[in-house]
């Protein structure tokens, strides 16, 4: 655990340092929109997870593999050579929380709320609204929602805004009722 909070720190402090120089260059959005790029990219190979993440590869070639994806995927200069640094710094395996904390910033500066949703199928068009509307009237402010699948919760919903969690899903009741049953 102390690893992973330590690889947090330091892609909060890397955020931070990229959020304002991309501020100063007025690239923000651009930026941002590579990131979720990035993100996305993260999430769907498995091959570019193993790379971030692990050990295996050395920095150098790291970071040859994120020029080529910066190249190709046409990303701005300012993030590209972000990408540049975190891999001669020996930090990519920080990218993922750099992603998350950067979006985090951007969402502040907006004024809007990120808000992860997660259900075990995917919302239809109707209930992506009802979730917007009630988050925008819980928090009081307009939700940016990022939905995921994840059919292990079974059914119900999963919404976490920043540190707070509200997990109504399936799985969870039936765990803590077996939990319950455990102690009876």
């Amino acid at each position: 655990m102390a690893g992973d909070s330590n690889t947090s720190n330091v892609g909060g402090r890397y955020a931070q340092a990229l959020f304002d120089l991309a501020s100063d260059e007025k690239s923000t959005a651009k930026v941002e929109a590579d990131l979720k790029s990035l993100k996305n990219a993260l999430a769907d190979s498995a091959e570019l997870r193993g790379l971030v993440s692990g050990p295996a590869f050395s920095a150098e070639n790291k970071g040859k593999v994120l020029a080529a994806i910066g190249a190709k995927a046409k990303l701005a200069p300012t993030t590209r050579k972000f990408l540049g640094l975190l891999s001669a710094n020996g930090r990519v395996a920080a990218l993922p929380a750099v992603i998350t904390a950067f979006e985090r910033l951007s969402a502040e500066r907006r004024g809007v709320v990120s808000a992860q949703v997660t259900t075990a199928t995917p919302l239809s068009a109707a209930q992506a609204k009802g979730v917007a509307a009630a988050l925008r009237q819980s928090l009081g402010k307009d939700p940016e929602i990022e939905t995921r699948v994840d059919p292990s919760i079974l059914g119900g919903i999963k919404v976490q805004v920043g540190s707070r969690l509200f997990d109504a899903s399936l799985r969870s009741k039936l765990d803590s009722l077996k939990f319950a049953l455990k102690r009876a």
